[in-house]
């Protein structure tokens, strides 16, 4: 029996420190679970503002701060940083003109150009296209033109209608017809302008390039695209595209361009006496052909959607170029209604072709000096290239505003 009771008692003994330790551990990890949650809670909660190092204290954010703030301190820094550089580019510039040096042109890079490229303004043009097909309410037709007329000068008193409550949108009032007498066609010289406008560049043709503006050249074959009419390429297979274009040896290549203030009267004319009879359409990009941009990037006139109007004057080749621009989709032939620009879809580098020659017309539309030829909806760029003889001359000086009708140039 009391074998019996000591090992009992053994038993509880032992039973009561399995217990304990038990209840020891249970606390052990209770303790542990606990410290874990508030190492979480504390992990999860956001940093002190400030930690303290000895004397020295260390400022902090929020992560989300941080996030929040960095693309506007990236934005203020690459702003004037950007306008730093421009500061300085211009303080080179003044300290050559003081020289008495004219400081080189600027020229966009490849990244810059396809940087607005990718601006979509094909698409904003159609739009501003739409808005300015709306109707206007009677009430509102002055208010509205008027701002316009003041914003870029437009000279009113040569409209064949004043009263601006006539024109139902801004498109009718862009597009609008001049009295018969505010541009007397000038019948002496044998080329005039065939719209108002800024003159940027005129002048010979050579190594075929066409000069944008002073400095600024494009390629006259990139421009025009390959020769339309095959068989006269073939008896100077190995000349230069711009040899191929002249059609005398006594002749040279000449050009002209002529940029349409939105101010300006858009209606474009025929400069001279000639004969049409080709068409190609380049769908393209349209960026401004302001003079500024103009003088910023290459080739401008060869990235944008343009309208190539070739045939042939009394000299040889002649063609008229409208070019489209920022805003300035729309580009309109009197005598050609199959042609429609600014289309919403196109193929880089394609071009279409239309021909006016024709079985009861084998030499093409005949055009008139002075005569209406097309409009565009705001105001763009009209580049002449044609031939004519080496006393051809000029009566333009480079910058001067021009009206249609006056004098380009004769022999």
């Amino acid at each position: 029996m009391a074998a019996a009771a000591a090992a009992a008692g053994a038993l509880r003994v032992a039973c009561a420190r399995a217990s304990g330790s038990t209840l020891f551990h249970s606390s052990i990890v209770r303790h542990d679970n606990q410290s874990m949650k508030k190492m979480l809670v504390l992990w999860k909660q956001p940093l002190s503002p400030f930690l303290l190092t000895g004397q020295r204290k260390l400022y902090t954010a929020p992560v989300r701060s941080v996030l929040r703030l960095r693309p506007l301190h990236l934005l203020v820094a690459t702003g004037g940083g950007y306008a730093g550089y421009k500061q300085y580019e211009n303080y080179k510039e003044n300290q050559l003109r003081k020289s008495g040096l004219e400081p080189p042109p600027k020229i966009a890079s490849d990244w810059e150009v396809s940087l607005y490229k990718s601006v979509p303004t094909r698409l904003l043009s159609r739009a501003w296209g739409r808005l300015n097909s709306v109707e206007l309410p009677t009430w509102l037709r002055k208010p509205v033109l008027s701002l316009y007329i003041w914003t870029f000068g437009v000279n009113m008193k040569e409209a064949a209608v004043e009263d601006l409550h006539h024109y139902r949108n801004l498109s009718e009032f862009f597009r609008r017809k001049l009295k018969p007498q505010a541009r007397p066609v000038c019948g002496i010289h044998s080329m005039i302008s065939p719209s108002d406008g800024k003159i940027l560049s005129f002048g010979q043709v050579k190594n075929c390039e066409v000069e944008q503006v002073k400095g600024i050249t494009y390629s006259l074959e990139s421009f025009l695209g390959p020769r339309a009419d095959k068989e006269n390429c073939k008896s100077k297979p190995a000349s230069s595209f711009q040899k191929q274009l002249v059609t005398k040896d006594c002749n040279e290549l000449y050009h002209c361009v002529i940029y349409l203030a939105p101010g300006d009267y858009h209606c474009f004319h025929s400069p001279t006496d000639w004969k049409v009879s080709h068409r190609r359409h380049f769908p393209g990009s349209l960026m401004s052909v302001n003079p500024g941009v103009a003088r910023w990037i290459k080739e401008l006139f060869c990235h944008n959607e343009r309208v190539v109007l070739s045939g042939y004057w009394k000299h040889g080749f002649f063609s008229l170029t409208a070019v489209g621009a920022q805003n300035v989709g729309s580009i309109r032939i009197y005598f050609d209604q199959d042609l429609h620009t600014n289309n919403p879809s196109y193929s880089k580098g394609s071009y279409n072709d239309f021909s006016f020659v024709s079985n009861n017309n084998h030499e093409g539309i005949p055009m008139r000096k002075g005569e209406h030829l097309g409009e565009f909806n705001l105001g763009s760029t009209i580049v002449l290239i044609f031939e004519a003889p080496k006393d051809f001359n000029f009566y333009l000086k480079p910058g001067q505003k021009i009206r249609f009708g006056e004098a380009l140039g004769s022999l």
